[in-house]
């Protein structure tokens, strides 16, 4: 877990940096050697830290790693901030037909950055419990996939059994390509993805 730090702290620019320095010397890192051959000492060096300095922001290598991903990821959704389907606050006013995401539109960017950052993705594929990664869907799900389903006026009582189905498959498809080192071409995945989850077009 984590350590716990106050809002303050982590605004400040000491806090952030430190921290930012340790995301990038996993990173860097993990483009040499694997995941679990990586050590808290091996990470300091590379970053400039003292041990006393990673146990002040993490308990474990698996924290920043958690952390690195959620890094990660929030820089995925900015690519998409004004895109209504991922915008919240546009999603209720946006026409229906902007509301779908297996598009190119959506799925090429998003396949791009997938391979740009392919080195934290496929720890996140192969590490999934240590990250956690179901609570970082969840989040997606309570904060984009449900307002989306209920502007379609699907019953509530679906909204989990179809948000299971849509991101499982694409997840898979996308977890397969990563294990194969993002060699394909993104254009082909991203209509191989539009065929598989969506044969007919359908909610998201």
């Amino acid at each position: 877990m984590r350590k716990e730090v106050s809002l303050v702290n982590k605004q400040t620019s000491k806090y952030f940096h430190t921290a930012m320095r340790m995301n990038e010397a996993l990173l860097s890192l993990l483009e040499k050697k694997d995941y679990q051959y990586i050590t808290v000492k091996e990470i300091c060096q590379t970053a400039g830290v003292n041990r006393s300095t990673f146990y002040l922001h993490y308990e474990t290598v698996d924290d920043l790693l958690l952390e690195t991903l959620e890094k990660t990821m929030e820089r995925l959704n900015e690519k998409f901030q004004d895109a209504p389907v991922f915008n919240v606050e546009k999603i209720p006013s946006a026409d229906r037909g902007q509301l779908f995401f297996i598009t190119p539109e959506y799925l090429i960017p998003y396949l791009e950055f997938v391979r740009e950052n392919r080195t934290i993705f496929m720890v996140a594929v192969t590490q999934p419990e240590a990250l956690r990664v179901n609570a970082i869907f969840q989040k997606r799900y309570t904060d984009v996939f449900a307002p989306v389903m209920h502007r379609f006026g699907i019953d509530e009582k679906e909204w989990q059994y179809r948000l299971a189905f849509y991101l499982n498959g694409l997840f898979a498809i996308v977890t397969q390509w990563i294990k194969n080192g993002c060699e394909e071409d993104i254009a082909m995945m991203a209509d191989l993805m539009a065929r598989c989850v969506l044969p007919k077009r359908d909610i998201l």
